[in-house]
């Protein structure tokens, strides 16, 4: 037990996930009214949607698989930042991912999307600057985590193009960015971690 309270605020996260998500499947109004929607967000500023829609999911598999990633990663990224810096990168991720979406799909006024996603595409990228060389699985493929965020960025590129895609790969490409930009900036650090262990793997050390 004593071992939760070194990731508060993954779990906090992960709670507001589930409590949001369950009230929303009971209440399709709340749902509407806080999933993100391009023409809400365009016509009608309703600007909460950039964050409410990174905490309501589409199913139980969605919420799982968002809340499973971000137990896995979040716990690690917010021991190594420390849960203030963690949480800036979180949501910077969310609402960068979103944004990104929203850019993307401007002249697309019925575009609707929800989930966390966006946001746990930054904290696994933060991770790869992190742990490069932790073996990830990338549709059960291992590879290193360095190898793993290439793949992601550069697939999430060419998936975001489908114009018949129902998962919003713009946000996971969007999350992905902002959440590694904003681990830079919280953590100067990272990047000399990053570059040492590529080098010392390089060269053999």
């Amino acid at each position: 037990m004593e071992q939760l309270t070194l990731f508060p605020a993954t779990l906090t996260l992960i709670a507001i996930n589930v409590a949001a998500s369950l009230y929303a499947w009971a209440n399709p109004k709340f749902l509407m009214g806080n999933l993100f929607w391009v023409q809400g967000v365009r016509e009608k500023r309703e600007y909460h949607r950039f964050l409410t829609a990174g905490f309501l999911h589409g199913g139980v598999f969605h919420l799982l698989i968002n809340m499973f990633v971000l137990f896995q990663f979040g716990r690690i990224i917010e021991d190594i930042l420390g849960t203030p810096k963690f949480l800036i990168v979180y949501f910077a991720a969310l609402l960068g991912g979103n944004a990104w979406a929203y850019l993307e799909n401007f002249r697309k006024p019925d575009y609707r999307a929800l989930g966390a996603s966006g946001a746990t595409s930054g904290i696994i990228l933060s991770f790869c600057l992190f742990l490069p060389f932790a073996t990830l699985l990338f549709f059960v493929i291992p590879m290193p985590a360095v190898v793993f965020a290439v793949a992601f960025i550069g697939i999430s590129i060419l998936l975001a193009q489908n114009e018949n895609r129902v998962i919003g790969h713009e946000a996971h490409l969007g999350g992905a960015i902002f959440g590694l930009v904003a681990t830079m900036i919280v953590e100067p650090r990272s990047l000399s971690i990053f570059s040492d262990q590529v080098a010392r793997v390089l060269g053999g050390g």
